[in-house]
């Protein structure tokens, strides 16, 4: 038998070390570890200072894409001349004073560490003016020499040659390009919560970016004009136009902004801002509530964009989190979690069609305002465009798409009726003009026209007048009339702006999935079925904190989870529409989702997918052939169905063809 011996302590070993003080150096030093990670972070900071010295202009000037020179100029209110060498002292601010400042901070910097850690790790100069000084004063960092220099009223701050004292960082840094375009995504993010402040980024002696002022506070411009320009400015006029006004309070927390239409999502997360009392953050409680309200509309996996400003009372959200101050931490999660869903998810729910035909008309009839109607859009108020009737779902799913009382409930009558679904002013030439398109069918539809039901009013001469709105002006339907079905999949709708095209299926689905979803959300819990033998698993302490937390949440959902074991949970009801699915891991995937955001959609995903499947089953199938009245009704029904620019599935329900776009086509007016 062989006995194993232990290694003996090597004569190399080396002697115990003694607990001694850094040097404040060094110490400097591993705190630029922390927060200058390269020289996008330096423009990150230097910017937070300048708006914090209430700078209405920033202009950032970059060398070898800020390796070589940052140089952050502003015209704030300055640094006096005696706190000059104080400002380079490691946590020495004048932003906070005490305990209470650091839980309600405000400004963008408190931490009182940047400029020292940069200093650190590079050659930096300070030059700096109040008001109250008739000369400016230029400190070097490095050697503490202080001296008189010529400066207007602001604050310069110079560094060069970053972490050339240390030369291992300097390793880990890309490409020039690389850096400069961190350093403008770094001043972008800034921009687009600063509308009222000007901003200019130079890289070589030449302007990069530039991002004028677009609010003046006090001279009564509009803020959420001012925003939308800036945003326009920044992300480009498709951003704005493409994306819908964001307005919703809900409790002590309220949300603006702008969400993208589903069609201009991205293939990467690039164009996804959030901003906490004007900071910009990653946060993952935010990030999971916008791509929720998403869910129901976007196609595949693609990723939305947005500009979300959330407006917080300071003590309720921890901006202490991290070095770099990118993380927050909220109070109430959940709180947060639910408006910024909220938002997003009523923003999306309004139907475009009625505010693109508004857009275009108004481009139309004023040429000068073309430039603002983008920026007006979302802010104007859609028609009150009154509901029709309530589709019948306690009938067997699968109506004949001619029964037109069951699909659309059009009241029966044996004299000509009015269309339902609009207002009083506006029916009877509404229903000339479906009587009037139906007597002019087109080309292979003879016999949709014929199908005509006798509930729909007839007319027999004349030609009917647009639909009169409430305002007495003649406008039309935002969807237009219907004049012809194109292969039993497709009808094609005539409307002031040209021609539309609209997936009929596509659309019936959303519609049938919407009244489905109304009538399951009308209860205030969802309704839960107990298992007649519970559901056990081994569960993480996590799981287990997790679900002894969360009782009411999961109550409200339907779930029934409770602790079998020290290490074991029981599933003892799931909800009714999910009795037939896995029980353990639909508990699961809950309470992961809501240890991480505390907040979850996992009920609510699998309870739409099933609603989903039935509205597809019971919505109108391609290649049938549907009349013009049945085509004009189910056009109504869009523009009073949210979300009905999308199907179930995320894919566009409708497109419009312009007229322009038509003569570009046939090369008209070349």
């Amino acid at each position: 038998m062989t006995s194993t011996t232990l290694p003996s302590p090597s004569a190399d070993t080396p002697a115990r070390r003694p607990i001694r003080d850094l040097p404040d150096e060094l110490i400097s030093q591993i705190a630029a570890g922390e927060v200058v990670e390269r020289p996008a972070s330096v423009v990150r900071e230097l910017v937070d200072n300048a708006l914090d010295a209430g700078a209405t202009q920033v202009t950032v000037r970059l060398s070898a894409g800020g390796v070589r020179l940052i140089t952050v100029e502003d015209d704030g209110g300055g640094i006096p001349q005696e706190e000059l060498p104080v400002a380079l002292r490691r946590h020495a601010t004048s932003k906070i004073t005490n305990l209470t400042d650091l839980e309600t901070v405000a400004t963008m910097g408190f931490r009182g560490e940047a400029l020292a850690a940069v200093a650190s790790v590079s050659e930096m100069s300070l030059l700096s003016r109040p008001a109250s000084q008739a000369t400016a004063f230029l400190l070097d960092a490095r050697s503490g020499e202080l001296r008189p220099a010529a400066r207007s009223t602001g604050t310069t701050v110079e560094v060069k040659e970053l972490f050339f004292s240390t030369p291992a960082r300097r390793k880990f840094l890309k490409t020039d390009s690389t850096e400069l375009a961190h350093c403008i995504e770094s001043v972008r993010r800034h921009a687009l919560a600063r509308p009222d402040v000007g901003f200019a980024i130079w890289h070589e002696g030449k302007l990069v970016e530039q991002w004028r002022a677009t609010f003046v506070p006090g001279q009564g411009s509009d803020a959420q004009d001012a925003l939308a320009r800036r945003l326009s400015d920044v992300l480009g006029e498709d951003f704005v136009t493409q994306s819908v006004a964001v307005q919703h309070r809900s409790g002590a927390v309220t949300v603006t902004g702008r969400a993208g239409l589903p069609d201009a999502a991205r293939s990467r997360a690039d164009h996804q801002y959030c901003y906490v009392n004007g900071r910009f953050v990653r946060d993952k409680v935010l990030t999971h509530a916008a791509r929720s309200a998403y869910e129901d509309v976007l196609h595949g996996h693609k990723q939305p964009v947005y500009a979300l400003y959330v407006e917080i009372d300071p003590a309720r959200v921890d901006v202490n989190v991290h070095p770099t101050k990118i993380e927050v931490r909220f109070r109430d999660s959940r709180e947060v979690h639910q408006a910024v869903r909220h938002a997003v998810e009523n923003a999306l729910a309004a139907p475009r069609a009625a505010a693109l035909a508004a857009a275009a008309l108004a481009a139309e009839t004023a040429p000068a305002a073309t430039e603002q109607a983008s920026f007006t859009l979302a802010k104007s108020p859609l028609p009150d465009w009154r509901a029709q009737s309530a589709m019948r779902f306690e009938e067997p799913v699968g109506h004949r798409v001619t029964d037109l009382q069951a699909l659309w409930g059009t009241p029966p009558a044996a004299t000509p009726a009015p269309l339902t679904g609009f207002n009083s002013s506006a029916t009877a030439p509404a229903a000339q003009a479906d009587a009037v398109v139906a007597e002019r069918p087109a080309p292979g539809a003879g016999s949709m026209a014929a199908a005509a039901p006798a509930t729909f009013p007839q007319r027999t001469s004349g030609d009917a007048p647009l639909p009169v709105g409430r305002d007495g002006q003649e406008s039309a339907w935002p969807l237009g009339r219907a004049v012809a079905q194109l292969h039993g999949v497709y009808i094609l709708a005539e409307n002031a702006q040209g021609m539309v095209i609209v997936d009929m299926h596509a659309a019936h689905e959303r519609i049938v999935y919407e009244r489905l979803k109304s009538q399951v959300d009308s209860g205030a819990r969802i309704a839960s079925q107990p298992l007649l033998i519970p559901a056990t698993f081994a569960a993480t302490p996590e799981e287990v904190a997790t679900a002894e937390a969360s009782v009411d949440v999961l109550a409200m959902l339907g779930l029934e989870v409770v602790p079998f074991s020290p290490k074991t949970l029981a599933v003892r009801a799931v909800p009714t529409t999910l009795a037939q699915g896995d029980a353990v891991e639909l508990a699961r995937s809950v309470l992961a989702e809501l240890a991480a955001h505390d907040a979850t959609t996992v009920v609510q995903r699998a309870r739409n997918e099933i609603l989903g499947t039935m509205a597809c089953h019971g919505a109108v199938r391609a290649n049938r052939r549907l009349t013009i009245d049945e085509m004009n009704a189910l056009l109504r029904q869009m523009e009073t169905t949210d979300r009905s620019d999308q199907c179930n599935h995320g894919r566009p329900t409708w497109r419009q063809l312009s007229m322009r776009e038509l003569d570009a086509l046939f090369l008209r007016g070349r």
